[in-house]
């Protein structure tokens, strides 16, 4: 049975784990390190980079392709075999280089483990790696250290650990060595350190309880390890959609070969071996024409490319598929503390002279006004005693390099600032005001006192929970004047302390008291009969632009909820401010979901709108329960807590600046801003390219579905084959190359996140999509078909008119999804329009250069090209025709309803 180690007296953690004050003895140990292991992370067992090239060679398309070679070379098609082979290289080049450097997030999670550690051992203080401490090991832990293992605290003294990166909490923890109750989760346990976290501030001593993957980050580290690999909703479809063709592909061959030998045996009596020969080479044609060879490689590009763009826009993607997963997300799941938050506590209001006043300006940027109950900008003199002690009575600092940061406790951070709004400097102060003796913080007390010379007399600066510092009080300061604190005064700054406190605000009471020249150092002494100035309340206020961003999420079916280590009441206030929480909303606990099993939260997961005080195992099983219920989420994180929840998501979001390693290697996208709003950006571009692919997918099968019916046909009727394999797959790479690529290249439709999200579920090919398949294939087949019979079948030019008449068709066709109301707006087609030009110019150096020869065809005259031109121009006009037609009936159904 596991050992609750926070449950427990510091005796009773010190025997429980057979150690003492004075440590473990050399050879104890050893023998810990031989029974335990050692102190680090497990290794996840790399992918070489020749694994990760075969592994893009997995799809069926592909595999269809690679048969499509081998049959090549067996017919002495080497063209063929060579030009296919080329793409699918290419395309698995792509897949490599974008995949090579993914699965870091065990190395992350090793990299932040402590390299050496102070450690008490045979009663003496030395230094040892961290990889060989043992749990009954006594660590000495200080300002800036890491903590190297999991540990039970048995000594502290003002200590304080920024613990934001395991658990969320914007604001670090202070430590107590009291036992705790049971079933605290780890956000709770004051009186534990954990491995990978930071103290901030002061000293302790600590007994290891836990090594190695033990420890919390080894529970996470496990837990993404066992995180399976996710198909995107397209490589989904994609993976069906190459399943399906492959089968009507083989379907296609086998009718044309046996419905060719069938012909010949019912016309002529009998079957010849050159004919087999022939009509085989004709089904493998129609097998090249069927595949869309140039699909993987666009789809590739196409990803590619997006992501070239959303690296301007601040997200940088690990992972190609996650830019089309952002397409279809239709949950959010965010952290609070530096994603929707700056992660910069500021203060927003003050208590002073008996009046409350607000605080403008956001962040670690000393800039600001001080606003009174009538919204008059207020004569600041008055309250520079109460700004004064908050930058007095304080051990950060605020400095400026490129941006404002604090160094030490972000809440001391938020006094710096609101003082510096004033132009009160902390080291312009310490100059006048000296300091001569201190305090420290502690549990029991809950406030910190400095001692500073003034003007040759001693002066007590203290600070704390707003009712300690009143009980400690005996006089009130307004205005400069001194007076006894009365009842009605404690009830009412009490009062604005209540309010404070329900908005979410974290509040601090000041106080000072003069000292005589000689005086004890005690708390009982200093700190009683102590002068009352007033509160300071604060809170990590949300980015300006994340209200705008859930409102485009909103407008866009993509729900937010946020999902945070943080307490309720700062979450519930936060998410009002921003927006994201409304009337009849829901909030839950870590020990609310604790008492809901996975049936019982599936039942109310679509109602929740905010999770505070989760751990990693809670936020695992609300991804799980939203994904039951067929959402494709999304998770934004930073910390360490984030990684397997960022790992189980769809797409995982980690934040660039703010974020651990861990949550990078996690993740699928690193917004290079830390901004929410990035990702609004970037479910556009997911939005758009999944449009951009689905359109190229219509395009090259309604195109190939009519090479198909040219050959099919002309077989059934007994002609000879109006194009030769490599005239087809000089169509494939032409039509569906250049053209293909410009539909992703072009700008997308504007209005695109005003549409919720598509299903998981949703075909690439739905039924508007094959019935637009099937109009486009007949009109190509039969206006090819007739352009061949009008110029003599027999004929080298009858197939060179074929040949461009199909290009053509196909070159009009592509036009048509740029094209509305038989109009094309230039702007926003440049790319199309250059690629349909420049594929027509390549069309004419086949038929007017040397190249002829290889391709069996003869130039052609200008009265060929009208024809050709007055032919192919048909399936634009009724394609644009049957748009206006759909887009009228539209308009009437509307109207009527």
């Amino acid at each position: 049975m596991m050992v609750e180690y926070y449950t427990l007296g510091i005796s009773e953690a010190i025997e429980s784990l057979k150690s003492s004050e004075k440590g473990l003895t050399e050879k104890e140990a050893k023998q810990r390190l031989k029974k335990y292991g050692i102190n680090e992370l497990e290794k996840r067992r790399n992918i070489s980079p020749i694994q990760i090239f075969i592994r893009q060679f997995a799809s069926f398309i592909v595999i269809i392709l690679l048969i499509a070679i081998v049959i090549s070379l067996l017919l002495g098609e080497r063209l063929d075999a060579i030009v296919i082979s080329i793409i699918v290289v290419l395309n698995g080049l792509f897949g490599f280089v974008q995949e090579y450097k993914a699965e870091k997030a065990i190395e992350a999670l090793r990299k932040l483990t402590a390299l050496k550690a102070k450690v008490i051992r045979n009663g003496k203080e030395i230094e040892v790696d961290s990889k060989e401490l043992v749990p009954g090991d006594i660590i000495l832990l200080e300002t800036g250290s890491k903590v190297p293992a999991d540990a039970r605290l048995v000594q502290t003294a003002a200590f304080q650990v920024d613990e934001a990166s395991l658990t969320g909490e914007s604001v670090p923890s202070r430590k107590i060595i009291e036992p705790l109750k049971e079933n605290a989760p780890v956000t709770d346990q004051e009186n534990m350190v954990f491995m990978g976290t930071i103290v901030t501030k002061g000293h302790a001593k600590a007994i290891i309880t836990n090594t190695g993957m033990d420890t919390e980050i080894g529970k996470i580290a496990e837990m993404v390890q066992e995180v399976k690999e996710k198909l995107t909703p397209l490589q989904e479809k994609l993976k069906q959609f190459g399943k399906w063709l492959g089968f009507v592909t083989i379907g296609i061959c086998a009718v044309v070969f046996g419905v060719g030998v069938l012909r010949q045996y019912l016309t002529m009596g009998l079957i010849e071996i050159s004919y087999v020969s022939e009509i085989f080479l004709a089904a493998v044609a129609l097998a090249v024409a069927a595949i869309p060879e140039g699909l993987p490689a666009i789809v590739t590009i196409s990803l590619a490319l997006g992501v070239r763009r959303m690296v301007k826009r601040n997200a940088l993607v690990r992972q190609l598929p996650a830019v089309e997963t952002l397409g279809c997300t239709n949950v959010i799941c965010s952290d609070k503390t530096g994603t929707l938050t700056k992660n910069e506590m500021t203060v927003r209001e003050i208590y002073a002279n008996d009046n409350l006043i607000k605080v403008t300006g956001e962040g670690y940027t000393p800039k600001g006004k001080f606003i009174d109950a009538e919204n008059d900008i207020l004569d600041t003199k008055n309250i520079e005693l109460l700004l004064r002690i908050g930058a007095l009575c304080n051990d950060s600092r605020l400095n400026e390099n490129e941006r404002w940061d604090v160094f030490g406790d972000p809440t001391e951070g938020a006094l710096l600032v609101s003082a510096g709004k004033v132009d009160l400097n902390k080291s312009s102060l310490e100059k006048h005001f000296p300091r001569i003796d201190e305090i420290p913080f502690d549990s029991e007390r809950k406030c910190m006192t400095t001692i500073h010379k003034k003007n040759k007399k001693n002066v007590a600066y203290v600070k704390g929970a707003p009712d300690v510092i009143l009980n400690k009080c005996k006089y009130i300061n307004i205005n400069g004047k001194v007076k006894k604190l009365t009842g009605k005064d404690r009830k009412r700054i009490l009062r604005v302390n209540q309010d404070m406190a329900n908005k979410a605000l974290r509040v601090l009471g000041f106080s000072y008291k003069s000292l005589a020249g000689k005086y004890d150092l005690k708390p009982e002494e200093i700190e009683n009969d102590l002068i009352f100035v007033g509160l300071q309340a604060m809170i990590d206020p949300p980015r300006e632009e994340v209200k705008e961003a859930i409102a485009k999420c909103k407008t866009a079916g993509i729900r937010t909820v946020l999902i945070t280590g943080d307490h309720k009441l700062t979450a519930v206030a936060i998410a009002k401010e921003l927006g994201l929480f409304q009337e009849g909303d829901k909030a839950l606990s870590g020990d609310e979901l604790d008492d809901l099993n996975d049936k019982k939260l599936g039942r109310i997961v679509e109602n929740i709108v905010i999770y505070a005080r989760v751990s990693p195992e809670h936020k695992v099983r609300i991804l799980n329960a939203l994904k039951k219920k067929g959402h494709i989420v999304a998770m934004t994180g930073d910390g360490v807590n984030d990684a397997p929840a960022l790992k189980k998501s769809d797409i995982g979001i980690a934040m660039g600046i703010t974020g651990t390693d861990v949550a990078k290697e996690a993740s699928d996208m690193v917004l290079t801003d830390d901004n929410f709003a990035s990702i609004v950006n970037a479910v556009e571009e997911g939005r758009g390219i999944y449009n951009s692919i689905k359109q190229f997918v219509q395009y090259t099968l309604s195109s190939n579905l009519g090479e198909i019916l040219v050959i099919f046909l002309a077989i059934i009727i007994g002609w000879p084959l109006p194009l030769i394999a490599i005239q087809i797959l000089w169509v494939n790479l032409l039509t569906d190359g250049l053209p293909g690529l410009a539909l992703g290249l072009d700008p997308f439709n504007k209005d695109i996140m005003k549409k919720p999200p598509r299903k998981r579920e949703e075909n690439i090919i739905s039924r508007d999509v094959i019935q637009n398949i099937l109009i486009v294939g007949f009109v190509m087949g039969i206006g090819t078909l007739f352009m061949f019979y009008s110029y003599g079948i027999e004929t080298e030019k009858a197939r060179a008119v074929a040949f461009t008449t199909l290009i053509m068709f196909q070159l009009f066709n592509v036009l048509t999804y740029r094209a509305k109301n038989f109009k094309i707006d230039i702007n926003t087609s440049k790319f199309l329009i250059g690629s349909v030009i420049i594929s027509v110019l390549m069309q004419v150096a086949i038929l007017y250069t040397p190249l002829n020869i290889a391709f069996k065809v003869v130039p052609l005259g200008l009265f060929d090209w009208i024809n050709i031109i007055l032919i192919s121009c048909t399936l634009y006009l009724i394609l644009e025709s049957r748009k206006m037609f759909i887009d009228y009936q539209t308009r009437k159904k509307i109207s009527k309803s």
